[in-house]
């Protein structure tokens, strides 16, 4: 008789003082956070999920979800304006460093999706807009593809599966690495390409989080031009021109060929990370949708 050996997964902090680090730091931008906001804790398949809800209970609903090796810190420079107008709900993607579980759906599955109709339901949302960053964008594609109407419009910064993953960046970090030099806040602007002149305190908290904790490494599933061809919602989308970590043109291009509804925008001189765009999502969530 046969057993199956099931794999432990691996753990995604590098050490439990790395794992407090970051998470008394996350504690320290919560505390400070610009608005009024309730913080919740949904039941899923893949373990608890922690929600960030901020303004008018009756407002349409906007879900936020960012990037790999991120939490919803990401969008506390946004979320006053975009909670003026929309019921907002930061979500912490599983497994990544936040308030969630460290459980990992596979990508190459509809194990993601799944998690997130729990999420949805928890929050008691039918439908909704959804705004992703990076892998964020990537998970809000995901569920745009697989459950369009349930999504009213769509917002992507740097979404991943549409444009080749690059790895160049990588490389020139490996030097370094060997040679005992790594810096890892050099690294966070290499990958960002953000200012470290104006920009130094999330460079500061983006080098905290890589130093403690594992990101994922597998490729990101690649959206097809039928599947982009299939989504019905107005979708905006926005990349920087010296992106290192996805190819940003073709991301613009086959958006701009296959999506029916879409408005890509390329910011020139902006790296993977994309911040600043407050106004500009806030314009496209307004919009109001013409019925053809």
């Amino acid at each position: 008789m046969s057993t199956t050996v099931r794999k432990t997964p691996a753990p995604i902090y590098k050490s439990e003082a790395g794992a407090e680090a970051i998470t008394c730091r996350y504690r320290e931008v919560l505390s400070d956070w610009p608005i009024p906001a309730e913080q919740l804790r949904i039941p899923t398949r893949e373990g608890e999920t922690f929600v960030l809800a901020s303004g008018p209970q009756d407002a349409p609903p906007l879900v936020l979800l960012h990037g790999s090796g991120a939490n919803s810190s990401t969008w506390r420079g946004d979320i006053v304006s975009w909670s003026r107008d929309f019921r907002t709900y930061a979500v912490d993607l599983v497994g990544e460093p936040g308030g969630s579980a460290p459980s990992r759906p596979k990508l190459d599955s509809d194990a993601v999706a799944l998690w997130l109709d729990d999420v949805l339901a928890g929050l008691g949302i039918s439908s909704a807009a959804l705004l992703g960053m990076s892998l964020g964008g990537w998970t809000a594609l995901d569920y745009a593809v697989r459950r369009p109407d349930r999504i009213t419009r769509l917002a992507l910064l740097c979404p991943g599966g549409v444009g080749k993953q690059r790895y160049g960046w990588i490389l020139k970090e490996i030097l370094p690495r060997l040679a005992g030099r790594h810096d890892v806040r050099r690294s966070a602007q290499t990958v960002t390409g953000l200012d470290a002149a104006h920009l130094g305190p999330v460079l500061d908290d983006i080098a905290l989080t890589f130093t403690h904790f594992n990101p994922r490494t597998e490729r990101l599933p690649r959206f097809t031009d039928t599947q982009l061809a299939a989504l019905p919602m107005p979708v905006l989308v926005i990349v920087g021109d010296r992106d290192v970590m996805l190819d940003s043109a073709e991301t613009a291009r086959r958006i701009n060929t296959f999506v029916p509804n879409a408005t890509v925008q390329i910011l020139p001189g902006v790296g993977h990370a994309i911040l600043g765009q407050t106004d500009t999502v806030l314009n496209f969530l307004r919009t109001p949708t013409t019925v053809h």
